[in-house]
Order: C-alpha cells, then structure tokens, then sequence
C-alpha cells in the first residue's frame, strides 16, 4: 500500500500540475467563444492548434519515453540528460529553419494562413526545448516544481489572452493613444499565438538552469538506443495525436469551420475526464519504470488500474448528470450548444483512453514499443475512415463516434496483448462492473431523462452510495493510513 500511496500523492500533485492550468485555460472557452460570434474563427483557431498537436509529435520523436526508460536502466544518468538535450536542441533548430524558408509550403500544407506559420514554428520550437528539463523533474520526482512551472505558464497565457482579446480593444477606443497605436483588428488568432510565445518562452527561461547544469557530452552509442526505442513511440504518438486532432481538421476540409468551431468548443467540455486521465499518466509512468524490477510489480499495476477505473468511472457520470449547467456557463454563446450531444461520447472515449494508458504498462517495461505503434495506428485508420465516410452524412457526430472506436479498440486490443505477453491479474470483473453502471446510469441521464439535472444528481448520488458500500473501507487505507 506504501507505493500507491506514494502514487497516488504524486498523481495528486501532477493532477494539480494538469487541472489548475486547464481550470485557468477552460477561462478562454467563454472568450474565444465570444470573441468568434459565428464559431468559423473558432474554427479557424482549432484547426491551427490540430497541426501544432501533430507538428508537437514529431518534434519530440519519442525522446521523452525513451528518457525514462534509460534514465532508469542507464548507468550514466548524465550521459542520457546530455545527449538528449542536445538531439532535441539540434533537431528543434533543424526543423525553425525549415519552417521559415519553406512557410509557404507548410501552408499550402495545412491550410494556415503564411502570416501564423512563423508563430506556429517558434512555439513548436520552444515547447521542444522544454521537453526534457520537465521530464527530468518528474524522473528526480519533483512533480511540486513540475506543477509551479506550469500553472506559471498557463496563467501568463490566460493573463495576456485576457489583455490582447478584451482589455486591449476598449483601451484603443480613445483616438491617439498609445494602445491605439498597438492594437490592430480582426488580429485576434495572432494575438492568441503572441500570448502562447510569451507563455512558452518565460517557462523556458525558468528551465534554463538544466541547460547550464549538464556537462555535454554527446554518446552516439546511446543515442542510437534511444532512437531505435523511441522510433514506436513516435509512430504511436503520431497515430494517437491522428486520434485526437485529425477530426477537428477533416470537418474543416470536408465540412466547414463552423461545423468544427462547434464540435471543437464543446469537445473540450470532455476536460474533466482528459485532465484526469493525463493527470494519472503524469503520475504512473515514471511509476511503473522504477517499480518494473520490485517484487510481484503485475499485481501493483493491476490495483491501480482498478481504482483508476473506479475514480473515472465517477468522473464519467458526473460531468453528463451537470452537462447541461457546465455547458452554458462554459460556452456563453448559444452558437455553439448545439453540439452538446456529442459530450457523453467524447468523455466515454476519453475514458477508453485512460484505461488504455493504464493497460499500456507491459509494452513499455518489456521494451515492446512496436506494439503501442501497432494499437494507435489501428485506432488512426479507424478515425481516418469513419470520419472520411461518415463526415458527409452525420457531420460532426461521425468524429465524436470515431473517437470513441478508436480509443475502445485501442483499449481492447492493449488488454488481449497483454495478457499474452505481460499478464497482469486485472480484476476484470469489478472494473467491468463500475463501469457498465457508470455508463447505464449516464445513458438513463443524458438520453431518457434529457439531461435533468434532478435526475442525474440521484443517479450519482445512488453511484457514490454503492462506491463508498464496496471500496470505501479501501480508499480509506490508501489515502489515510499512515505509514509506519
């Protein structure tokens, strides 16, 4: 009980690390959707931000996993911090200067105008350089820095989104003045890309002792290593990614921008189940890298996938029973509230997605990475056609119903591997069992009941009364009990 607990409270933390900055972000969904009456420039933002998600992948090819895994195993931990920074660096120049000389292209490309391309690249770039000075926190264990650093960043983005979209425009109304001379209109994805720079550029600066830190010294023996064990993992982020941006993009091309600012603003009222799902991800990889070697680590991965479905499944049910309250305090503009009716769907395959990262434990310690390229390729085709096929019938709820076969097929086909390569006793019963109630009680809330509030809030109530009857004696162990 000692590890989890440990788990658990370092989860907590990367939690906060995760939710606080997204509570502050989530503030930008009222006013980007104010700011884009006719949701087309939400659109419009979506689908920029859909190929810096994808750009993101391929910058970073994989070189975060590949840092855990070998700064774990690896006897010269300095040699895998130095030769890391300095693919990253190297390969992070490589691609802004391409980027500039060939803005064109890219935007051809991608359908982004060639006045955001160079933004675009440099907050690619510095994202980059920040990959490994924050994965060398939550290596050394220091998820309380880790999650300082970025609610400092989100909070700098929110602050000057909230200067450039609101406090800017009213200051420039007086003729002649300074903020007139600034403030251009119509400018306002420029002014959200201006914001992230800022944001991302400052964080980098307060990672710049690791840079000063490292003696460099680039080993070219392990720098093959890591690229022959990150070479999968960039193959499944770029499928994964395809997974969660590629709808966003396919509805632009192949429906409009409107269509995509909809289905983008109330996809992100899936949040909750997203920042829980990342918060444990945060919390339980470096976890199940340095317990790989303890004694029995199958049944320890086992208990907290249990109790990640327990939590998720409680997550799940509350954000359909208050949908419709978080959705208009959320989304000011009635614009957009058609859409709703993908959330259950979308909170439902971020759930999948969770269990499926709990699940992905075996590939990653027996040095399988292949196969987690394997699964999310899978799940990319079945996004690209059920979107491609359906788009035209069904608009935006064929890409909410991808998601959700993606993310379940994914989920299905990590659990039957597993067991044949790294079998880990699930206790496949109760977690079919939370989460077939979870579900149940959702659809009852959602679909039968059109989202009563009264409703939904007795389901949940009745859910949490049968949680706290089977698990509360547990919970109570693990969050409460001291250590001896």
């Amino acid at each position: 009980m000692g590890a989890l607990k440990k788990l658990f409270k370092q989860t907590f933390i990367y939690g906060l690390a995760t939710v606080l900055p997204r509570v502050i972000s989530v503030l930008l969904l009222p006013l980007y959707t104010s700011v884009f009456e006719n949701a087309a420039g939400y659109g419009e933002y979506i689908n920029i931000y859909s190929w810096i998600a994808i750009f993101n992948v391929f910058l970073a090819y994989g070189m975060e996993t590949a840092f855990f895994r070998f700064y774990h195993k690896h006897n010269e931990k300095k040699d895998v911090v130095s030769t890391s920074l300095i693919s990253l660096i190297c390969s992070s120049l490589l691609f802004l200067l391409i980027a500039l000389l060939f803005k064109n292209s890219l935007a051809e490309l991608t359908s982004i105008k060639v006045e955001y391309i160079q933004f675009t690249a440099l907050i690619l770039v510095l994202d980059a350089l920040a990959i490994i000075p924050f994965a060398l926190l939550r290596a050394n264990e220091k998820p309380m820095k880790y999650a300082v650093l970025k609610v400092i960043n989100v909070t700098i983005n929110l602050g000057f989104n909230v200067f450039f979209l609101l406090i800017l425009p009213q200051l420039a109304i007086e003729e002649n003045s300074f903020w007139t001379s600034i403030y251009r209109p119509n400018f306002e994805i420029a002014y959200i890309f201006i914001s992230n720079i800022i944001a991302s550029g400052s964080t980098l600066l307060m990672l710049c002792p690791t840079y000063f830190k490292v003696n460099y010294k680039f080993d070219v023996v392990l720098w093959r290593q890591m690229l022959k064990y990150a070479a999968p993992v960039m193959v499944a982020g770029a499928a994964f990614t395809i997974n969660e941006v590629v709808d966003k993009i396919l509805l632009t091309l192949m429906a409009t921008e409107t269509e995509a600012g909809k289905y983008g603003a109330c996809y992100k009222l899936a949040l909750f189940m997203t920042l829980y799902g990342t918060a444990f991800r945060l919390g339980v990889e470096p976890f199940f890298f340095s317990h790989a070697n303890t004694s029995n680590p199958q049944k320890t991965y086992a208990q907290i996938t249990n109790y990640f479905v327990i939590l998720g499944s409680v997550i799940l049910l509350a954000v359909v029973a208050f949908i419709e309250p978080l959705g208009k305090i959320l989304i000011r503009n009635s614009t957009y509230w058609e859409a709703l009716e993908i959330v259950p769907i979308i909170l439902l395959a971020s759930f999948c997605l969770g269990i499926y990262h709990n699940l992905s434990v075996w590939y990653k310690v027996t040095d399988r990475t292949k196969f987690g390229a394997y699964i999310s390729s899978i799940g990319a085709i079945l996004t690209l056609v059920i979107n491609i096929g359906l788009i035209p019938k069904i608009g935006y709820m064929a890409s909410a119903l991808a998601t959700l076969a993606a993310y379940g097929s994914m989920m299905c086909l990590s659990f039957y591997f597993g067991r044949k390569y790294y079998p880990i006793p699930y206790n496949f019963r109760k977690i079919v069992f939370y989460g077939s109630i979870s579900i149940l009680f959702s659809a009852l809330s959602f679909y039968v009941f059109n989202r009563n509030l009264i409703v939904g809030a007795l389901l949940l109530l009745v859910f949490l009364g049968l949680l706290f009857k089977m698990e509360g004696d547990r919970l109570k162990i693990i969050l409460f009990k001291r250590e001896s």
